[in-house]
């Protein structure tokens, strides 16, 4: 995967109805889940459906929309599992030392001294904070916390990031695996 800006952007994914009238339950993937449709019409991620959504509420985890042309469970329900995507160009630009999660997916990951340890393959929120899941060219994946102490350099534009690990996340065994 090629690291750098996106076309689009995934902003949420839509996983369930939500009662009988077709309502549906998203999972937001933005900084303020409303925002998931602050932004004009979504797409799925063909690009071949466009979803024009309303908010309609909150629940735990999730925000309640209604989309056009939606109106029963059974077609909300058809809907489920559906990634949401709007153009990068209606965003507004990432403020300095923020990135977007689509911006770092692809990146090369190395240590300080130019070590290898791989490509950024996934970004999770487990709660306590984004993590970054580093994809190692043999052994397994490992997750490096994304705080400025454990990556310091980001260099979207140069394809790459620096980690510096916490004690602990690394061993030898590790390092040569990559």
């Amino acid at each position: 995967m090629a690291a750098g800006p996106q076309a689009r952007i995934c902003l949420g994914a839509i996983t369930g109805a939500q009662g009988v009238r077709g309502a549906v339950r998203i999972k937001s993937f933005t900084a303020r889940p409303e925002d998931v449709a602050a932004y004009g019409p979504v797409e799925d991620e063909s690009g071949t459906r466009r979803f024009v959504l309303r908010l309609v509420g909150r629940a735990k985890g999730v925000v309640l929309a209604k989309i056009a042309g939606i109106e029963d469970r059974d077609a909300a329900e058809a809907l489920k599992g559906i990634r949401l995507y709007v153009a990068r160009s209606a965003l507004p630009p990432a403020e300095e030392e923020e990135y977007y999660h689509a911006d770092l997916l692809g990146l090369e990951a190395v240590l300080a001294d130019g070590t290898v340890l791989g490509r950024v393959r996934a970004v999770h929120d487990f709660g306590a904070g984004d993590s970054l899941e580093v994809e190692r060219r043999r052994g397994p994946a490992i997750m490096v916390p994304f705080t400025k102490a454990a990556v310091p350099v980001v260099d979207i534009a140069g394809g790459r990031l620096v980690v510096d690990p916490p004690d602990g996340l690394l061993d030898e065994a590790t390092v040569r695996g990559s």
